[in-house]
């Protein structure tokens, strides 16, 4: 299985003695397999055959899929509503008496939107409403098959764009550990400077001075989020080339990533490392973002 988007748009379509029709189906993301349908009435029939079509080859998104029924028009009819055209004589009435006018006429009523409409045929034989369903359900799989294509040329963009940023991240480890082995030599430094200013040039022992200096580095020590990043972006190639869907873990790691470069920042006594802390949050929380397009 390739590395899959969950963004794509698809269409299918086909025909049936006097049927056309039009399947169009889009997903975006989603954390489970979420499918909205729009079907005709008189094609309730699809709906589970085409939810187990959609469950067959997607494991996550947020799907729109949408059919349009069309027929000739030379085996459709014409027929009033009933209903609309009792609400548009009483309306004519009310009116009439209201302002004096004369009543409407019948060409006018039957004019009326709503009140004339087209009447389908409806299959009432099961064998000929089954061959119907069998071929909209056929070029229904056709859109899938096409949507899972796109969500896969999506995915490869998306595979590309966050490997790059998963580099990224590798580089800022590096910097930050680079950074990181010089703390201790500046802690030093900076101790010993805060202590002249506060005793006046007045000695302290070297025992004591390194006890400080120890205590401080403890504090500041990174080495351990360090690691962990750098095992976090292992983990993240290694899923990115597995094939599986890998949406959820990617977006966990991605948090795990984010508590790392937190803590960096917290830890962190150098306003160079601290830099490089608030470079990796910005990567990771895009890296975050694009993990949560991935199937």
């Amino acid at each position: 299985m390739a590395f899959v988007s969950m963004t794509g748009f698809a269409e299918g379509a086909g025909a049936h003695d006097s049927l056309r029709w039009r399947w169009e189906a889009k997903s975006v993301n989603g954390k489970g397999l979420d499918l909205r349908l729009r079907i005709p009435p008189g094609f309730d029939g699809l709906e589970q055959p085409a939810r187990l079509l959609a469950a067959e080859r997607f494991r996550r998104g947020s799907f729109q899929v949408s059919l349009t029924v069309e027929t000739q028009e030379a085996v459709r009819g014409l027929k009033i509503d009933p209903v609309a055209l009792a609400s548009a004589v009483r309306l004519a009435k009310e009116v009439a008496a209201e302002t004096g006018l004369a009543p409407a006429r019948v060409d006018g009523l039957l004019a009326l939107k709503g009140v004339i409409v087209q009447e389908e045929i409806v299959l009432a034989d099961p064998v000929q409403r089954a061959g119907r369903d069998a071929a909209i359900l056929k070029s229904l799989a056709n859109a899938f098959d096409a949507l899972v294509k796109a969500r896969c040329s999506e995915g490869l963009k998306l595979a590309a764009l966050m490997n790059g940023q998963v580099d990224e991240v590798e580089r800022l480890t590096r910097e930050a550990s680079a950074l990181a082995s010089a703390q201790l030599p500046m802690l030093r430094e900076r101790l010993m400077g805060q202590i002249k200013e506060l005793l006046d040039a007045t000695p302290i022992a070297e025992e004591r001075l390194a006890q400080e200096v120890a205590l401080l580095a403890v504090k500041a020590d990174v080495r351990e989020e360090l690691d962990r990043l750098k095992a976090h972006v292992q983990e993240a190639r290694a899923l990115m080339a597995s094939g599986d869907a890998i949406g959820r873990k990617l977006d966990f790691l991605s948090q795990e990533f984010n508590r790392e470069a937190n803590t960096l920042c917290s830890k962190s006594t150098d306003i160079a490392l601290t830099r490089i802390g608030l470079a990796l949050k910005a990567v990771i929380d895009q890296f975050r973002e694009q993990a949560q397009n991935v199937e």
